[in-house]
């Protein structure tokens, strides 16, 4: 008990980033778990021998957080993103439309007969998304499956290899563009169970040669694990994504920090609510490493902790 809580001090010419400093020292439950979490983030994007992890929920891409995805990536703040197959649905159908404003008691027989889907308080026209990605994405598995097959090249590729060509010809407004061009792997171990990779089972039936060979990817991974000197990850939202980071990160010994912004309660045994704590036990993040567990929604707390890590 040597360090007390001091109040907030807020005028109308304090900065934000005055307000996220202090929050360290201001803040209680979780304003304080957030002000622990951005300094973890600086510390680690300041480690030059960490490799660094992203992942993230797919829904999370249907919101404006989509930017700062991208802009992530962009800045190469990480080296290897690992995340779900709606994460590249949705890059793909926003980076050719638009999603719209909606609310979270619409009524949903209505939006069926007028054909929107709704994620959450997130209006989706079916035309925006099924039919789009078809559209776009066919053609580029073909494209890709012309080229390998012309040079004699293997036609079993991992899932982030058709990934990078993917994310090759959309546009800049896309985390996979960024990712591809700053030659980041793009790890998405649940690949078929989404729009994408719907497609992906599509052209394998009229291109029988054409398969998704996901072992490829577990070796992509392992070499930056056995490679890496330091990791760490910033984890936004569980499920697959999260734990895919976690299980590969074990054969290392565990992540030296980790930050993981969930909803999710811990009292169900699921993956989603079990802290970053937890994992130690699992030798999934290390003893000493630096970590926490942010709990709040991440389409709040991003902007605020990315402004943060911008005005380090």
């Amino acid at each position: 008990m040597n360090k007390s809580i001091d109040d907030y001090s807020i005028n109308r010419n304090t900065s934000l980033n005055q307000i996220l400093v202090n929050m360290a020292h201001s803040g209680g439950f979780e304003g304080r778990h957030l002000a622990s979490g951005i300094g973890i983030l600086k510390k680690m994007m300041s480690e030059k021998n960490c490799t660094r992890f992203l992942s993230f929920v797919g829904a999370l891409v249907s919101t404006g957080n989509r930017g700062i995805i991208r802009d992530m990536i962009k800045n190469k703040m990480f080296d290897c993103v690992i995340t779900t197959c709606g994460a590249l649905d949705h890059d793909i159908a926003k980076s050719f439309s638009s999603y719209y404003e909606g609310d979270f008691r619409l009524d949903d027989q209505f939006l069926l007969k007028k054909d929107i889907h709704r994620l959450g308080n997130i209006l989706i026209p079916n035309e925006n998304y099924g039919p789009l990605i078809e559209a776009k994405v066919q053609p580029i598995l073909q494209e890709l499956y012309d080229n390998a097959k012309s040079k004699t090249r293997s036609l079993e590729l991992a899932p982030s290899e058709m990934l990078r060509y993917i994310g090759s010809r959309l546009n800049e407004s896309s985390f996979l563009y960024w990712a591809a061009k700053n030659d980041i792997p793009v790890m998405v171990p649940g690949i078929v169970d989404g729009a994408v990779g719907n497609q992906m089972w599509l052209f394998n039936q009229s291109h029988k040669e054409f398969r998704i060979d996901i072992l490829k990817d577990q070796t992509i991974l392992s070499e930056l694990i056995f490679d890496a000197k330091m990791t760490g990850a910033f984890m936004m939202g569980g499920g697959l994504s999260k734990h895919h980071t976690l299980w590969w990160n074990q054969y290392r010994g565990g992540l030296d920090y980790a930050v993981y912004i969930t909803t999710a309660s811990e009292w169900d045994g699921s993956l989603s609510g079990a802290p970053v704590a937890e994992a130690i036990s699992w030798g999934k993040v290390t003893t000493q490493a630096k970590q926490v567990t942010i709990h709040a929604d991440v389409s709040t707390v991003l902007p605020f902790i990315y402004y943060s890590l911008l005005s380090k």
